[in-house]
């Protein structure tokens, strides 16, 4: 199984880390940082491609095929290797952030270049902040308090990622109808109960879109799901 990250992670993040270990009784798992985090390197120019080549490469290390579990970001790269045709032999996702209604505010069309260019200008403290406001709805007056907080720093050093994020999620993060209708794979779409009305909705249409797909609502989780309410379904669902 290899698990596919969402925006401000690598593979040492609690969530992952703790996914990969409640999981590895029964599967070999692949926790891999993806490009520009961790231990994995970059380059100057980045598109969508690479990252699905990257996956291919983890797929390929893994034996040739592999079942794929991507959270939030991460789920939507997910889909887009699954409707490029990498071999996916089953595919879950959580809570992949596309917005399909007017219950949230939308984002900019151009939002990745936006990103990109405080990133060129070395602004990475705004790059954070842009992004946790205006994609993942984080009070702003909540954002200055993370300023003082130890693990800014952390957030700001892997900040040119998010221009990344922006680019899987697709321009305004519309639902990628004509990629999701190409996934042959039988996919398992989950969201909380506790999360935003939006990503339940978004969830939704992706399972509906998807050829062979199933939606579930994991009741009295949000989006930041703890790994041992995560693990049950996602192994239950990769077992059979």
């Amino acid at each position: 199984m290899v698990l596919v990250q969402g925006g401000f992670s690598d593979r040492t993040h609690p969530i992952w880390a703790g996914l990969a270990a409640a999981l590895s009784g029964e599967f070999t798992v692949y926790n891999y940082d993806r490009r520009g985090r961790g231990g994995s390197a970059d380059n100057e120019s980045y598109e969508v491609e690479r990252e699905i080549e990257d996956l291919a490469a983890v797929i390929e290390a893994a034996g040739g095929s592999a079942a794929v579990f991507g959270g939030s970001s991460g789920g939507a790269l997910a889909l887009r290797a699954a409707a490029a045709g990498l071999p996916i032999t089953k595919l879950a996702v959580y809570e992949p952030p596309f917005i399909v209604d007017d219950s949230r505010a939308p984002i900019a069309e151009d939002f990745r270049e936006q990103l990109a260019t405080l990133v060129a200008e070395d602004k990475r403290g705004e790059v954070v902040e842009r992004f946790m406001v205006e994609a993942a709805e984080v009070p702003a007056e909540m954002v200055g308090q993370m300023r003082e907080s130890p693990f800014w720093e952390g957030m700001t050093a892997v900040a040119h990622t998010l221009v990344y994020e922006a680019a899987v999620c697709g321009p305004g993060n519309r639902l990628p109808v004509e990629d999701l209708e190409k996934v042959k794979t039988p996919t398992l779409v989950l969201a909380g109960g506790n999360s935003a009305g939006w990503m339940q909705s978004a969830g939704k249409a992706v399972a509906q879109t998807v050829p062979s797909a199933e939606f579930t609502v994991l009741e009295g989780h949000g989006h930041d799901i703890a790994p041992e309410a995560l693990a049950p379904p996602l192994a239950a669902y990769f077992r059979d």
